[in-house]
């Protein structure tokens, strides 16, 4: 079987194959209104170009506005809303026919062509959903989480400053207020909500997969310091809460499906309400980098893989709403730290040092947590 090709020039290293088709949003000039739109290659597909030219003309998505929203409020929520998994099926496979070496329509249209495909380097990159709601879980052997602050999610490229909080020194009791010394970056991902639920109706955790969209990469930024003040007994708070990265491209379930394996086997056994006629996990390969100020290079400081989590995203999923939750679209589920079993594959400085007791060498310098500066970067991608 003949792999796919895109008339569009895609380097072989590129993430953005025609087999991976990411969901985003994007401004094409400062004082345009946001779109949605696919990435392919080094450009982005506007969305609403070709929902304009009435190319989306499938059963589900004909009489469809979804992709021709343009307001402050856009996200690719107005389109993961769709109403069922046929219509994500639907979309992706419009795109792809669209997109193939094969097909003429949108290839040999040059008009179109120089409307619907923008320079990636020339678009400013936008939060892909309007997060109503945020849970990041604690990825071990008990699916907890916390309920985090959406407001201050922010795309990747945003400044962080250095939190302020209270905290106290080892073998102290007593607090001081200032800024972390331990600030530190958690490696993850996160679930996009599609459809949501109805309040006090769970999700089966047999049809969870129906309600998650896709992945994006989040980064949970932490003040270990402030963290440890204040955790017990209701969890985080300060030293969470300022802020929470992530990528400006979901990729979609479906595209993730061909690298899609049996999860391992859960010992013990997880309770009915857990338990999956299949149960699934992702061979996603996992890095951060760290780049101190004023040096031009990275340094990589730990690899993991999505397939270290011990739930799987639809136990997460389904475990949230239990007890009735309602889900909306485009709430974020955060997985938790994915950290492997090697040292290094540790997701969080916090692990990679022993909370500061071992620095780790960075382009020739030592670090125990974030200096100001530094400059963190998460990356993901099958093969």
């Amino acid at each position: 079987m003949s792999l796919l090709q895109s008339f569009v020039e895609v380097h072989p290293d590129s993430h953005f194959p025609i087999q991976n088709l990411p969901y985003g949003v994007f401004k094409p000039q400062p004082a345009s209104p946001p779109r949605p739109g696919v990435a392919i290659g080094d450009h982005v597909l506007d969305l609403s170009e070709i929902a304009s030219a009435g190319l989306f003309d499938g059963p589900f998505l004909t009489n469809s506005d979804c992709f021709l929203q343009a307001s402050s409020s856009t996200s690719i929520c107005v389109s993961l809303v769709l109403p069922t998994k046929p219509a994500w099926k639907e979309a992706r496979a419009t795109l792809q026919k669209l997109l193939s070496a094969t097909e003429p329509t949108l290839r040999d249209n040059a008009v179109l062509r120089q409307k619907a495909l923008v320079p990636l380097s020339s678009v400013e990159l936008l939060l892909p959903v309007v997060v109503g709601d945020y849970t990041d879980f604690f990825t071990y052997r008990l699916p907890i989480a916390y309920h985090g602050r959406a407001s201050s999610i922010v795309i990747s490229g945003t400044d962080i400053v250095r939190p302020r909080g209270q905290a106290h020194p080892t073998g102290s009791s007593t607090p001081y207020f200032g800024p972390s010394l331990k600030l530190d970056f958690e490696l993850e991902m996160a679930t996009i909500v599609g459809p949501g639920n109805e309040l006090g109706k769970p999700v089966d955790i047999n049809n969870a997969e129906d309600h998650i969209f896709g992945l994006v990469l989040m980064n949970d930024w932490s003040a270990r310091d402030i963290q440890a003040w204040e955790y017990i007994p209701l969890g985080p708070f300060l030293g969470k809460s300022f802020g929470t990265t992530i990528s400006p491209w979901i990729v979609t379930l479906e595209a993730l499906e061909p690298f899609a394996f049996g999860a391992p086997k859960q010992d013990p056994p997880p309770l009915p309400y857990l338990t999956e006629k299949v149960s699934k996990s992702y061979d996603i390969s996992l890095e951060v980098h760290i780049k101190p100020a004023g040096h031009e290079d990275s340094g990589v400081v730990t690899r993991s893989n999505l397939k270290h989590l011990y739930w799987t995203l639809t136990q997460q999923l389904a475990h949230h709403t239990i007890n009735g939750c309602n889900l909306r679209p485009g709430d974020l589920l955060g997985t938790g730290t994915i950290s492997g079993p090697e040292q290094e594959s540790r997701g969080c400085l916090l692990e990679l040092t022993w909370n500061g007791k071992n620095a780790l060498s960075v382009n020739g310098l030592d670090r125990k947590f974030l200096e100001d500066g530094d400059e963190v970067t998460l990356t993901g991608y099958c093969k």
